[in-house]
């Protein structure tokens, strides 16, 4: 066999799938993902996970294998479904990146199959670990497609993704089921409770902000032109700025937002708004203004767009100088 050939076989089939990978995040760059896709996927990935961890020791070998190669393509597919969702929520330059950049790695590990051999198979906690995340992920973003606000949503997805593994866990302990489903559900709480205070981390899937502008504050929202990043004192003592940002959010969601200018990452103000409606194409508007200003507002200010939560949406930035 030649080595070209033998190359094909070992990478030909994961090469092919990151192809088809590349093409699906081209095609829903921009748009949300359909919640009964990923409710679907999630349902066939938990009930083979719980086949498998039920009869992986009594199954033919080709039957723990073809199981096991679909619950890899599962986990390929649900999360190049929700990364669009993730990666539009996120902000540059911001901690809730790193979660993007998971998910692009999990996807990655999922794609070649000799990676995922070689790393998963022989470490059943790693896998345990992929299919909590994989979980997570998908329902963090399913909920909210359902009108569950993005805060409640990740809480009950942190902890259904632990209570998911239960299966799991009482093969581990050659326990009751009941003893199982306690020792997940404690977790679970545990995993909220977590998530909650690490809400930063996680970009609030699928709200994105569809467009953001820097204004002076004259005239109308519509009239005005957005301004370059450098602003002068003078400038803008004269004219004040109005921050401007459309949030797109999914059909039947309500979410209280906030703007909080910061100089220098010292918050000054706080501008609350008490819902953003969803459905819109263009994303809900909303705009704050302000003309007072510290003695000294030099430096590098930012408006970040945040639900009440803490979770960062977006944000725009300017300097000031003198």
């Amino acid at each position: 066999m030649s080595r070209a050939l033998r190359w094909l076989r070992r990478w030909g089939i994961s090469f092919a799938s990151l192809a088809g990978g590349i093409l699906t995040l081209f095609i829903f760059r921009r748009g949300l993902p359909h919640v009964a896709w990923i409710i679907g996927y999630l349902l066939i990935l938990w009930l083979l996970f719980a086949l498998i961890t039920q009869v992986r020791d009594a199954a033919h070998r080709l039957v723990t294998t073809a199981v096991d190669y679909t619950i890899q393509t599962l986990y390929h597919g649900l999360l190049l479904f929700v990364l669009p969702a993730y990666y539009e929520a996120s902000t540059p330059a911001s901690v809730n990146v790193v979660f993007v950049l998971v998910l692009a790695a999990l996807i990655l590990l999922a794609t070649f199959d000799p990676w995922y051999r070689a790393l998963v198979h022989p470490r059943p906690w790693l896998a345990n670990v992929l299919f909590v995340i994989s979980i997570f992920a998908a329902l963090n973003v399913a909920l909210p497609l359902l009108g569950v606000r993005p805060y409640v949503a990740l809480l009950l997805s942190a902890w259904a993704s632990v209570v998911a593994i239960t299966p799991a866990v009482r093969g581990a302990l050659a326990g009751s089921w009941a003893a199982a489903v306690l020792a997940t559900s404690v977790g679970g709480v545990a995993a909220a409770a977590l998530v909650g205070v690490g809400c930063v981390a996680i970009p609030p899937a699928p709200l994105f902000v569809a467009r953001a502008d820097l204004q002076w504050n004259v005239g109308t929202v519509d009239s005005l032109e957005p301004l370059a990043h450098a602003i002068r004192v003078d400038d803008l003592r004269k004219h004040g700025l109005t921050a401007f940002t459309a949030i797109y959010a999914p059909a039947g969601l309500r979410q209280p937002v906030a703007h909080v200018w910061k100089q220098d990452g010292r918050v000054r103000d706080v501008v609350s708004f008490k819902a953003v409606a969803g459905g819109r194409r263009e994303g809900y508007r909303t705009f704050s203004r302000k003309t007072a200003f510290p003695a000294d507002p030099t430096g590098r200010w930012t408006v970040d767009v945040m639900t009440t939560s803490g979770q960062l949406i977006g944000r725009l930035w300017f300097r000031v100088v003198a």
